[in-house]
């Protein structure tokens, strides 16, 4: 038998782990002996969610991660979410359930595009929403969150030329909140959210009139979702573009009875915990994030015992993505991470 055959094998033996409470008992024993804290994204499947010391979004979570005390970070979320804690806790063991848990807005562009595009604009400021590689963070001069995107573009001076990557609908949301006419936009997107469409929100909205919409900035229909409000087809109120903190600060204030919800469907899981007598429902019933759905119980089982899949980052990349993380921390509103 090959080493690579046997490697098959060990990795399909977990397929078969069931989220039952001897399971939760052994990934708290194993977090323990390892000192290890639990971090699971909004878009992980509720099992993984509720087992984990802290849920949120990736920058809230890899801040979350760098005050703890623990050594080892376990990130249940997507590759540069992990990458993301390595850069705030370069000392400590970051670990990931499934090394092949990637994200298709962060690929969409790389070290090499992005410094090509920045010769095309010399003198430009980047900044970058911080769903992004440590290789791209590092060519950035200021990050972002969804939360914080239009504070931290308007903090740059109006004569400047900003480009702002990677995603074009989170872009296309500050350029209309700014007004700003020299800020350039790379055309990436999440296919997931850029899958929940126009289309599918009015026929939803039409269905349920009395019904909130909490929109995430990724997504293809948050335009449509300001026109319809523009129209009056939908009360003006009830549209709010939020990131996926700002639903869960949402959805505790919120009176209506019913909120659809537009962005990946793991995020129901706590919008629903946070307040069980609202009705929340997807726009997209299949806005699944694939990626998001590797970190499976026995992916983070095996990590906990193996010490799978540990995630570095070069120290000089770490250091200068760093300073853009750090850079719109100063600005005052480092808000939430998607």
């Amino acid at each position: 038998m090959t080493p690579v055959t046997e490697a098959v094998r060990a990795d399909t033996a977990y397929d078969e782990v069931v989220p039952d409470e001897a399971w939760r008992e052994e990934v708290r024993r194993l977090a323990a002996e390892r000192d290890a804290v639990l971090l699971a994204h909004n878009y992980q499947i509720p099992e993984i969610q509720d087992i984990a010391d802290h849920t949120g979004d990736s920058l809230a979570l890899s801040r979350i991660a760098a005050a703890s005390e623990a050594s080892t970070i376990v990130f249940c979320g997507v590759h540069f979410m992990a990458e993301s804690a390595k850069i705030l806790s370069p000392d400590k063991t970051v670990l990931i359930p499934d090394a092949r848990a990637g994200c298709s807005l962060a690929d969409s562009i790389t070290a090499d595009q992005l410094r090509a595009w920045k010769a095309e604009h010399p003198g430009a400021v980047v900044v970058s929403y911080v769903n992004t590689t440590a290789e791209v963070k590092a060519e950035t001069d200021i990050c972002c969150t969804s939360a914080n995107a239009v504070e931290v573009v308007a903090s740059v001076p109006a004569d400047r030329e900003v480009l702002f990557l990677p995603d074009m609908f989170l872009g296309a949301h500050v350029k209309r909140e700014t007004g700003r006419d020299n800020l350039h936009i790379w055309a990436g997107e999440c296919h997931v959210h850029a899958g929940i469409n126009g289309a599918e929100l009015a026929d939803r909205a039409a269905a349920q009139p009395d019904a909130e919409l909490f929109i995430h900035p990724e997504c293809g229909c948050a335009t449509s979702a300001l026109y319809l409000a523009g129209e009056g087809a939908v009360a003006a109120d009830r549209v709010k573009i939020l990131s996926t903190g700002g639903m869960l600060d949402q959805a505790k204030e919120t009176k209506a009875r019913s909120v659809l919800v537009a962005t990946e469907v793991g995020m129901l899981h706590q919008l629903r915990k946070a307040a069980p007598g609202v009705d929340f429902r997807p726009v997209n019933d299949r806005a699944s994030c694939r990626y998001m759905k590797m970190i499976t119980p026995g992916a983070l089982l095996r990590s906990l015992r193996e010490g799978t899949d540990e995630v570095h980052v070069a120290p000089e990349i770490a250091a200068r993505a760093r300073g853009a993380v750090q850079a719109m921390i100063e600005i005052g509103n480092p808000g939430g991470g998607e």
